[in-house]
């Protein structure tokens, strides 16, 4: 089984109010805060993309490098590489924003000694990618993720937050923490276990 893991807000924990209000108030910019639970930095505050853009390029980018690691993510991963699963970490993460953002995601997964072993960048449409690669399952906390991969026949666990818990129900199988992304993993892997036996004996 070969399963692709989201970073931001799946793997780790953005505090992106925190991060951009400090800037904010550094650089005396007349900003206000519009949505503390929003998954986008641009959505945080009443400000531009290029506002944004500005503030990553300005030390921003340190939100993403010093957030902290979502509990047991990296003992959840452990335990399923140890089970004989190919885990692939799966990050939209731009060169605009991050320069190299392999090496800034590898950088930080291996500071937070979260296992894995493959690392895939800039990936706009990843139920795309997890399609055409043949991986069997995508945990991300976007909905538009999600809901792509559902839609091209892969499996899809929603890392509920704040700021999907509304629309949760959209996606067939999510968890709040990492205990309930492992309860589903677990059971989609029993899905998929029943069905290659289904296809085997089909063979017969």
């Amino acid at each position: 089984m070969r399963i692709a893991v989201d970073i931001d807000d799946t793997l780790n924990v953005l505090d992106r109010v925190r991060y951009a209000g400090e800037y904010i108030r550094r650089k005396g910019l007349p900003f206000t805060l519009v949505n503390a639970d929003a998954h986008a930095f641009v959505d945080v505050y009443d400000w531009t993309l290029d506002d944004v853009l500005a503030f990553i390029h300005d030390g921003g980018i340190t939100a993403f490098t010093d957030a902290p690691a979502r509990k047991g993510a990296g003992e959840v991963l452990g335990r399923w590489r140890e089970a004989g699963i190919e885990v692939i970490v799966l990050t939209s993460r731009l060169p605009s924003w991050f320069g190299n953002p392999e090496k800034v995601s590898r950088d930080w997964l291996e500071k937070r000694r979260i296992p894995y072993d493959a690392l895939v960048a800039d990936v706009p449409d990843k139920g795309v990618y997890c399609a055409e690669h043949a991986i069997d399952i995508l945990i991300d906390d976007n909905l538009e993720q999600c809901r792509s991969a559902q839609e091209r026949g892969v499996y899809a666990v929603l890392a509920v937050s704040r700021a999907t818990v509304a629309r949760a129900r959209e996606i067939r199988y999510g968890g709040a923490n990492w205990k309930q992304i492992d309860a589903a993993v677990a059971h989609i892997a029993g899905l998929l276990l029943r069905a290659q036996s289904e296809t085997t004996i089909g063979r017969v």
